[in-house]
């Protein structure tokens, strides 16, 4: 990333994906501004120490260690978690999404980094710093586990 311009038009064509994924964490509008905000900031401070090719992912990992200080200062001062507006959760995927909620973090930003981001499990793992093989792991897990609490809702409709 060599200049300002650069920087500005990268962060612009990830800026819908970035605030999808804080939103996917926190569940929460502020929060998620907040984080991508910061998450910009800390990337363009330190862009010279992404890999050629790779900031996306980079300033994906720096996201996600955002929301977990946010996270982080949100359950020193504010216990009760916020659910997302109507406007941002479309009403037919209302199940689904808090399905996914429900997830351990663990499981749920794997998830999170290959649909709603469009990583390659490589990606995601670098992502996550974590192994190829355990990203795929947390992703089938995921899988199963969102697969079971959607079946059961189903059944008591």
């Amino acid at each position: 990333m060599a200049d300002r311009e650069e920087y500005e038009r990268v962060a612009n064509e990830l800026l819908p994906m970035l605030y999808k994924m804080a939103m996917g964490i926190l569940h929460n509008d502020a929060d998620a501004r907040d984080a991508v905000q910061q998450a910009l900031l800390k990337g363009w401070e330190k862009k010279e120490a992404a890999k050629p090719g790779m900031f996306k992912w980079y300033l994906n990992r720096i996201l996600i260690n955002e929301c977990r200080n946010i996270q982080r200062r949100r359950m020193r001062v504010f216990p009760v978690e916020q659910f997302p507006d109507a406007a941002v959760t479309p009403p037919d995927y209302r199940d689904l999404y808090d399905a996914i909620r429900t997830l351990p973090e663990e499981l749920r930003l794997p998830l999170l980094l290959k649909y709603l981001q469009g990583a390659s499990e490589k990606e995601g793992a670098m992502a996550l710093s974590i192994p190829v093989t355990t990203f795929k792991n947390r992703l089938h897990r995921a899988r199963k586990a969102l697969r079971k609490l959607l079946d059961r809702e189903v059944m008591f409709e």
